[in-house]
């Protein structure tokens, strides 16, 4: 059943499925020692520089939890939206098995300002506050809108003033950069970022993702914290292939691009139809859309698409690398049919 439910649901590239293949042949060094490792390290540096520390992990979810580990302490606390994957997706993981305190900050459009997180920096030095040490961001954001580099930049440096480092969740980080319009590096370790999850799964991978660290300060002992933290992949070259792949003649950017593309037509030819009403900018993969609660179930019969806000009736609408334009001609067209009938 397709449909509009998530990134997830998408399957695996066939060229990333082709690297898997070939990286099964044969045995190989484990844990990470493998040519396929090794060179999905070199092709990360070239991107971001050499002094980049990369380390490979299963989840989404590991990513950012062990990332932001390399940085605090259980008396800290970490700043991020209220609609950020770490608050709402993540079933306690940051604080259970990091003992940190998030402190969510409403936000309209998913995106943290300086001026919407500044009340947080308040008790630096008092023992009885948690102590503020990490903004975390995410690009995309859970909306569907985009930072630009400017906006992380700004970010970036009140962090650095207030003695705390730069997360940024780039669960979707190809679909972001496709709509900045600038390289990988530009808007991540070039404007401040300290640790950057890079994910792969939402974009045509099978699984993983990587772990980049820009930040000196976690990178010697992380090893360690990636093997405590259940992340240590002993048949590591089948993380490593999907990502050689997958940065190799910009079958990222393709495969974003695609998924974006898919994402404006969506908007585009639902909010011709009078009762739909988008309510973000589309911005990347995701389209957020007010809908007449009457229709929701018939539409969810044949399409896949989960509910975002059950009071206000908004939904979420996820492309895919795959999502093709007949998927989204037959979706709109129930979609009208069923209008008419309110």
């Amino acid at each position: 059943m397709r449909g509009f439910a998530s990134d997830n649901n998408s399957g695996v590239h066939p060229e990333i499925f082709y690297a898997l293949r070939e990286a099964n042949k044969g045995h190989t060094i484990a844990y990470g020692d493998d040519q396929y490792t090794l060179q999905a390290y070199k092709k990360f540096k070239e991107i971001f520089g050499d002094e980049t520390e990369i380390y490979f992990v299963f989840l989404g979810t590991a990513a950012n939890v062990l990332g932001i580990g390399a940085f605090t302490q259980p008396y800290h606390s970490v700043i991020c939206a209220e609609t950020a994957h770490i608050q709402e997706d993540e079933c306690g993981a940051p604080e259970k098995f990091n003992g940190v305190k998030l402190l969510p900050v409403e936000t309209e459009d998913g995106k943290l300002t300086v001026e919407s997180i500044r009340k947080h920096i308040k008790g630096i030095g008092f023992e009885h506050h948690s102590q503020p040490r990490v903004i975390s961001i995410t690009q995309a954001t859970e909306l569907g809108t985009v930072y630009s580099q400017y906006e992380i930049k700004a970010l970036a440096d009140f962090a650095h003033e207030n003695n705390m480092i730069l997360h940024m969740d780039g669960a979707r980080i190809a679909n972001a950069a496709v709509t900045v319009g600038k390289g990988l590096r530009e808007f991540t370790r070039d404007t401040g970022v300290d640790v950057l999850s890079f994910g792969g799964t939402k974009n045509g991978m099978m699984y993983g993702e990587a772990i980049l660290f820009f930040n000196a300060e976690a990178m010697e002992e992380f090893k360690y914290i990636r093997k405590q933290g259940m992340q240590l992949a002993s048949k590591m070259r089948f993380i490593s292939a999907q990502f050689l792949r997958y940065l190799s003649n910009n079958l990222w950017y393709e495969t974003a691009q695609h998924a974006n593309n898919m994402a404006r037509l969506l908007a585009d030819e639902a909010s011709k139809i009078e009762g739909i009403e988008i309510t973000q900018k589309v911005e990347a993969n995701g389209v957020f859309a007010k809908v007449p609660p009457e229709i929701i179930p018939e539409l969810q019969k044949e399409f896949l698409f989960y509910v975002w806000d059950h009071d206000k009736s908004v939904v979420r609408w996820m492309t895919s690398f795959d999502t093709t334009e007949q998927d989204i001609h037959e979706f709109v067209e129930l979609m009208r049919k069923l209008m008419d009938k309110v």
